[in-house]
């Protein structure tokens, strides 16, 4: 019988419930309700836990408050998506619920089951049941009763528990009707499952190959140092490790800061802060520019520096210059009151967000949702006092809020904008000479008046909103579900644009993706031209992918 867990234990057990979500990731992508080529639940929760993941692999001998703020401060900078910042919240109330025990029995982990549930539904403005928060809160309500009943082996514990969270699992469809329309489980619940029961493999003592591997994302700033990590023995020379003892407190942005400062000289890079220490690990060609900077923040010890690959040292520095060069920040753009973040896909739609007077885009939207860390960066870019975030997207809004509540030195506002449409609705009607509040509430109020459409195309037969679809149609998605579907895109497409249409709606603006043709999109302009004549019909250049038509009406 196994009592209790220790830190190395659960160490074993989260990377293998990483590798777990990480290997079933695109089987959980498929569970996406919408039948679009743009499910990414799987992949958003799998580079939430890999950033994390990958810090915890670094720890050689991990105590268990070290190993709880790697899981934390890893994940939450990692989240994406509204999966991923749920399942970063989890992670969060759960090692807040064991950092200060040096071994785990049931009663401290059902305790921390119960943080974390607790955690995760305050961090969602309005849960919904049906989803991952469900799942959670069935698992931690078995590990309650188990514990108050007695068990004190693990084994039977952690058996039981997964056993009926799978039960709420399956019967998520009963509380979501849109689940048992499409005929699938919960994909957040689904990845939940996956991360227990890859932890409760390693608990048996499964052997499992704890190599992490790249996992594709957008091209943002998250994705690009993963793929260089997974590449960091062949750039850099030197594998750089020490301890700094710490003179002052070392808060979130002075942590961002010297992460950002590693970045520019490696790769390859842990940093795990505690209350009183940081733990430092980089692959660089110049170790003493890393001990330089860290001695900006209080004494070293520990200090380990192995040469990697010695024969080629002489390239490697030169790819490293060549890299800083390229990754070179440019300069620091003046200091204003207010400035403005927009999240979006496509060069058309980018460059019309700054031609608004956007500070900042995030290459991001639907299947690369821009991770916490992302949002984060984009601030410390920004120079302005307050910072509006547009995150256009209803699965970044989450992730967006996170942010905001990690940022010490300036004002975050996160206008919860859904779409591309009203994100730039929000942007013209900022008024500089009013105030931030006055700001704040007209551009929250003016986004409510914007109906939108997006037409993409089917990637599996499905029966959705009482429309049967086929895999390979054309689909018109409104704000609250499909509007249209068939083999005709331009049918589709028009027909979602009459569903749309109010009587108090005066215009329509027609943003056309990359796979659409400027003259196609004029023959689209002037059909609906002359079926709302009195109506404004704008038509432009989006180059999003995915979607062929997003479309508004205000």
């Amino acid at each position: 019988m196994v009592k209790t867990i220790d830190a190395k234990m659960l160490s074993k057990m989260f990377l293998a419930g990483a590798k777990n979500l990480e290997e079933k990731k695109e089987w959980i992508n498929e569970l996406n309700v919408f039948p679009v080529p743009d499910g990414d639940t799987g992949t958003n929760m799998t580079l939430t836990i890999m950033a994390a993941a990958k810090e915890v692999s670094a720890m050689e001998k991990p105590d268990m408050t070290v190993l709880c703020k790697a899981i934390s401060s890893g994940s939450l900078r990692g989240a994406r998506g509204n999966s991923g910042v749920i399942l970063s919240q989890l992670f969060r109330g759960f090692t807040k619920g064991v950092r200060d025990y040096e071994e785990l029995n049931a009663k401290i982990l059902a305790d921390a089951f119960d943080k974390a549930v607790e955690t995760a539904y305050k961090a969602v403005m309005k849960p919904k049941e049906g989803t991952i928060l469900t799942v959670a809160k069935g698992g931690a309500r078995k590990a309650r009763e188990l514990a108050d009943r007695g068990e004190e082996d693990l084994t039977v514990f952690f058996e039981e528990v997964i056993k009926y969270a799978d039960e709420v699992l399956e019967k998520t469809p009963d509380l979501l009707p849109v689940l048992k329309q499409a005929g699938v489980v919960d994909s957040g619940g689904q990845g939940l499952m996956q991360v227990l029961k890859g932890a409760y493999e390693a608990f048996l003592g499964k052997e499992i190959d704890f190599k992490l591997s790249d996992v594709k994302a957008s091209a943002s700033a998250t994705s690009v140092n993963m793929d260089a990590q997974a590449q960091a023995d062949i750039k850099f020379g030197y594998c750089t490790e020490f301890i700094i003892m710490l003179s002052r407190n070392f808060n979130i942005k002075q942590e961002m800061d010297f992460k950002a400062y590693l970045e520019s000289i490696g790769d390859s890079i842990v940093v795990v802060a505690d209350e009183d220490v940081v733990k430092v690990h980089v692959h660089t060609n110049d170790p003493g520019m890393a001990i330089q900077k860290a001695l900006k923040y209080g004494a070293l010890s520990n200090m380990k520096i192995d040469n990697m690959r010695l024969e080629h040292q002489e390239k490697l520095f030169q790819m490293a210059e060549k890299q800083r060069k390229e990754a070179a920040e440019p300069e620091e753009m003046p200091k204003k009151e207010v400035g403005f973040i927009a999240v979006s896909a496509g060069d058309g739609i980018q460059e019309i967000f700054k031609g608004l007077g956007v500070d900042y885009v995030i290459e991001g939207g639907q299947t690369m949702n821009p991770s916490t860390a992302d949002m984060l960066d984009a601030v410390e870019k920004v120079n302005a006092d307050t910072v509006f975030i547009l995150p256009n997207n209803k699965n970044i809004i989450l992730a967006a809020d996170q942010a905001s509540h990690m940022v010490e030195d300036k004002k975050i506002i996160v206008i919860p904008t859904k779409t591309v449409p009203q994100g730039i609705t929000a942007v013209i009607n900022y008024v500089p000479e009013l105030s931030v509040e006055e700001n704040t509430d007209t551009m929250s109020e003016e986004i409510k008046s914007v109906r939108t459409g997006q037409v993409t195309y089917a990637v599996r037969d499905t029966m959705i909103d009482d429309k049967e679809i086929k895999q390979g149609d054309y689909m018109g998605i409104g704000d609250s579900g499909i509007l249209s579907n068939g083999t005709d895109m331009m049918e589709v497409t028009f027909r979602m644009i009459e569903d749309m249409m109010e009587d108090d709606k005066e215009l329509i603006s027609i943003y056309y993706g990359s796979e659409v043709s400027e003259e196609t999109a004029g023959e689209l302009k002037d059909r609906v031209e002359e079926r709302y004549p009195r109506c404004d019909v704008e038509l432009q250049y989006g180059g999003q992918p995915i979607y062929y038509y997003i479309v508004s009406a205000e």
